[in-house]
């Protein structure tokens, strides 16, 4: 039987800064949702700049990822990725509280019971993670970084992501293969990068404020370029699939593959699991699957939200042929609505707003008009 062990002291550090890290921003996105929701009906769209909500929300914001970033230099990778569930759990239930969702009775059994269980798995996989995560940690000095990226393990590992990242962004582009797998398997080779730079940028950063300069190392500004790379191309990918697919589904699938991969990288780059006893390392992953299970679950019934529609709806114009009939689409088909970082997309817009229209004026047209009208005027009559 495995048995559980304290963490070293410096993995500890890393630990809880991790969790105050996740925890702080999802307070602050959910509150940047809150004010954006409260200020969905006034004419000026940049009015929440002007709101101490929004920029409290943005303060929090850079504070919780400071500290997600001073964890990567304390603790193993393998670690510090999967407490990232700590911000699903946070959203899914402070984001409750944040943007007032009506609770209804028939809903209850259906939704929140499975949430709650879902939360519930999350704290107990969040819990084997941190108990039987690794224990050791090396220092991150320009001489052992260097050390690991020449390495041979980590040359065939980069070798495979770059083919594979190479056939997805092919079919991705040149095939339009938009299945959300492919868009958050291209997210998550990328942030593989981006935690693994992170760590040796975030170490040496340490390092060098401990007194021991790493700065003068080449091999930082390498890493330091190649995670701000990383991170814009991740982003620009989660922001397409923002719009084709919902948040909650992102959250959880993007979860489960960017933890994956993550530790797989960190295993290979930094050799987390070296030393490792076989019950410990299968301890571990029994952590991450019912980690991976509770953020299902917490994401599974999330409503969808119905997007504001800012253009004129075609089928509500009296005397205009309604071409959906025949397949053709005339307004641009929104498959998810904007979310600042909450799980729910309650933002409640439609219930404010309806789609627009116009009244139709009867035209003269002359006996110079083109045929083949692409619409229909209606005839009126003198009682109309």
């Amino acid at each position: 039987m495995a048995v559980p062990r304290l963490l070293e002291k410096e993995n500890l550090i890393g630990a809880l800064l991790a969790i105050f890290g996740h925890l702080v921003v999802s307070i602050a996105l959910n509150l940047q949702k809150y004010c954006h929701i409260r200020l969905a009906g006034t004419k000026d769209p940049r009015a929440y700049f002007k709101t101490k909500t929004w920029w409290l929300g943005l303060f929090l914001l850079l504070l919780g990822e400071l500290g997600v970033f001073a964890s990567y230099a304390f603790a193993p990778l393998s670690l510090i990725v999967p407490l990232s569930a700590v911000s699903v759990i946070a959203s899914a239930i402070i984001g409750i509280i944040f943007i007032k969702e009506k609770w209804k009775p028939k809903d209850f059994l259906r939704r929140y019971v499975l949430s709650f269980v879902g939360c519930g798995l999350a704290i107990v996989g969040t819990y084997l993670l941190v108990t039987f995560a690794p224990n050791s940690h090396e220092k991150m000095t320009g001489e052992n970084i260097t050390r690991h990226l020449v390495s041979w393990p980590f040359l065939l590992y980069m070798l495979v992501e770059i083919i594979l990242f190479c056939l997805l962004l092919y079919f991705y582009k040149e095939k339009n293969v938009n299945n959300i797998v492919v868009i958050l398997l291209l997210v998550a080779l990328l942030g593989s990068m981006t935690v693994v730079t992170v760590k040796a940028v975030a170490g040496m950063l340490v390092l060098s404020i401990q007194g021991n300069l790493q700065l003068d190392y080449p091999i930082f500004y390498v890493m330091f370029v190649c995670m701000v790379a990383t991170a814009i191309y991740q982003a620009a990918f989660l922001s397409q699939a923002s719009q084709m697919y919902d948040s909650s589904l992102i959250a959880s699938v993007g979860y489960i593959l960017s933890t994956t991969i993550a530790i797989t990288a960190g295993a290979v780059f930094y050799l987390d699991f070296i030393g490792e006893d076989a019950l410990h390392i299968c301890m571990f992953a029994l952590g991450c699957l019912i980690a991976f299970l509770g953020v299902f679950l917490i994401t599974r019934n999330r409503k969808k939200a119905i997007p504001f529609e800012p253009y004129i709806s075609m089928d509500a114009m009296p005397g205009m042929q309604n071409m959906h009939d025949k397949g053709m689409v005339v307004q641009p088909d929104l498959k998810a609505s904007f979310s600042y970082g909450a799980l729910e997309n309650n933002d409640n817009i439609s219930e404010v707003y309806a789609p627009a229209t116009l009244p139709v004026m009867q035209e003269e047209h002359s006996s110079r008009s083109a045929p083949g009208v692409p619409y229909r005027v209606l005839e009126h009559t003198k009682k109309e």
